[in-house]
C-alpha cells in the first residue's frame, strides 16, 4: 500500500463529512448522529491499518456508505424512522453491512427512512428539487447520493422503494432478484418481498457493490455475450403511467432502436389489477404479523399510516393470504414463459408513474415496480431525460430472476447509448 493508498480513507471521510456539513441541513438525508466525525475517523484509521499489508485492496476500500436506517450497524442505534425506543429494535449487525466492511467500506451514517419501510414519510428533501418528495421509502439513501454526500448507498424495497426514489433523485437504483443478498439484520417490511439494494451515480459503481454484496456474484456472467432484446409490456400495467412519463419513455425507447438495439412490443399482464390486489393481500398480512410485538407494546407510538397499514393487515385471514401466494407462484411462472416464448432479454418500462411529486406528504405511487417485484425479478433504474421543469425521469431495465449480473452489463449499455442520443 502506498502513501496516496493508504490516506484514501481520511481523504473519502473528510470529504463526505465537508458534503453533510454543507448539504444535508436543506436535504436531511442522513439521521443526525452525535459524533459523526469522530467515530468515522475511528473507521477509516481503523480500516487503514486493517489492510495495510494487503497486496489487493478490497472492492469497497474506503468508500463512505449511507445505510438505511432499517439495516442494523454495529455502534450506530436503528430507529427505522420511527419513534419506538431503539432498545427495542436493536439486534446483531445485518449481514449486508458484515459484506460492506469486510471490503473495506466506511458506514457513513444511516439514512432517513418512511416509517418502519412502509408509507409515513421522512423529512427528506428531493436534492433535484427541495419542494419535492425524493420518493420512500428508501428516501435518505436516494437523495444522499444524488447530493454527492455518498457515492454509494443501500436501501431496501418491497414494491418500490429503491427504483422509484432512484428515478426521482436522478441517480442508479439496483434491486437484485429476491434473495440474493441476504435480508439477515434488517427490520423486515413483508418478507416474501424484501430486497437489499443499492443507489450509485452509474451503472458501474452499482455493479462494484453487487459484485461484493451478492451471493455467488459470477463475474464471468457480467459482460452479456450478446446485445439485448428489449421488451415493452403493452397494456394495463404501462398505462398506469401518465402522459408526460409515457412521453419520455417512448422516446427513450426509440433512442434504443436508433442506437442498434432490438425492441419488441409485447402485449403482458393483461390482468394486472388483479396483480395489485394480490400483493396487495400479502404485503398487508404480512406487515401486520411482522409489527405483532411492537405494535401491541408501542401501537400509540406508530404514525397513522403505518398503524393504518398494520389494522388492514389484521383483516386478512389466513385463506385469503394463502390464496394470494397460490397467485404470487402463477403470476411468476406467467411472467415467465410470456417472456421466453416472445424471446425476451430485458423488459423496459417507466420507472415511476412520472416525476416527483411535489411536497413532502406522500413518496409517490409504486405501481409500476409492483409486477417485478411481486415476481422477485432483478430491476435497474438508470437516469433518463427531465421533465420541461427539469425534474429527473428514470428507465427501468427488467430481467428473469438470478440474471442480475447480465441485467448491470446490458443497463451499461442502454446507459451509454442513452447518454450519446
Amino acid at each position: 500500500m502506498d502513501a496516496t493508498t493508504a490516506t484514501a480513507a481520511a481523504t473519502a471521510v473528510a470529504r463526505t463529512l465537508d458534503a453533510i456539513r454543507r448539504l444535508d441541513p436543506g436535504i436531511e438525508a442522513f439521521v443526525p448522529e452525535a459524533d459523526r466525525p469522530g467515530r468515522l475517523a475511528r473507521e477509516a484509521a481503523a480500516v487503514t491499518e486493517r489492510f495495510a499489508g494487503a497486496g489487493t485492496l478490497p472492492g469497497l476500500y474506503g468508500v463512505p456508505v449511507g445505510v438505511k436506517d432499517i439495516v442494523r450497524v454495529d455502534g450506530l442505534d436503528t430507529r427505522a424512522g420511527s419513534a419506538l425506543p431503539p432498545a427495542a429494535l436493536a439486534g446483531r449487525q445485518a449481514l449486508v453491512v458484515d459484506r460492506l466492511r469486510a471490503a473495506g467500506a466506511l458506514v457513513a451514517g444511516k439514512t432517513v427512512t418512511a416509517e418502519f419501510a412502509v408509507l409515513a414519510p421522512g423529512p427528506t428533501r428531493n436534492p433535484r428539487n427541495p419542494a419535492h418528495t425524493p420518493g420512500g421509502s428508501s428516501s435518505g439513501s436516494a437523495a444522499a447520493v444524488a447530493a454527492g454526500m455518498v457515492p454509494l448507498a443501500v436501501g431496501t424495497q418491497t414494491v418500490g422503494s429503491m427504483i422509484r426514489p432512484a428515478a426521482y433523485c436522478g441517480v442508479v437504483g439496483f434491486k437484485p432478484t429476491f434473495g440474493r443478498i441476504p435480508v439477515d439484520g434488517v427490520i423486515a417490511n413483508a418478507p416474501s418481498f424484501d430486497t437489499l439494494g443499492v443507489f450509485a451515480p452509474d451503472v458501474a459503481g452499482a455493479g462494484r457493490a453487487a459484485a461484493v454484496l451478492c451471493d455467488n456474484w459470477d463475474r464471468t456472467a457480467e459482460p452479456a455475450p450478446r446485445p439485448p432484446v428489449f421488451g415493452i409490456p403493452r397494456g394495463p400495467y404501462l398505462e398506469r403511467a401518465d402522459a408526460e412519463a409515457l412521453a419520455a419513455f417512448e422516446q427513450q425507447v426509440q433512442r434504443l432502436r436508433a442506437a442498434g438495439f432490438a425492441v419488441r412490443d409485447v402485449p403482458l399482464m393483461a390482468d394486472f389489477e388483479r396483480v395489485v390486489a394480490q400483493l396487495y393481500v400479502m404485503n398487508r398480512y404480512e406487515v401486520a404479523r411482522t409489527h405483532a410485538r411492537w405494535f401491541a407494546e408501542y401501537g400509540g407510538l406508530y404514525r397513522p399510516e403505518t398503524a393504518k397499514a398494520i389494522r388492514e393487515g389484521h383483516a386478512i385471514g389466513q385463506d385469503a393470504y394463502d390464496r394470494a401466494r397460490a397467485e404470487k407462484a402463477g403470476f411468476a411462472a406467467r411472467l415467465t414463459d410470456a417472456t421466453v416464448s416472445a424471446g425476451i432479454d430485458v423488459w423496459l418500462a417507466p420507472a415511476a408513474t412520472g416525476p416527483a411529486p411535489r411536497g413532502l406528504a406522500t413518496t409517490g405511487g409504486s405501481v409500476m415496480c409492483l409486477p417485478w417485484s411481486n415476481a422477485g425479478w432483478p430491476s435497474l433504474t438508470i437516469p433518463a431525460g427531465a421533465t420541461a421543469d427539469g425534474l429527473p425521469l428514470g428507465l427501468q431495465l427488467v430481467s428473469p430472476a438470478g440474471t442480475d449480473e447480465r441485467l448491470l452489463g446490458w443497463g451499461s449499455a442502454a446507459e451509454s447509448a442513452l447518454a450519446a442520443a
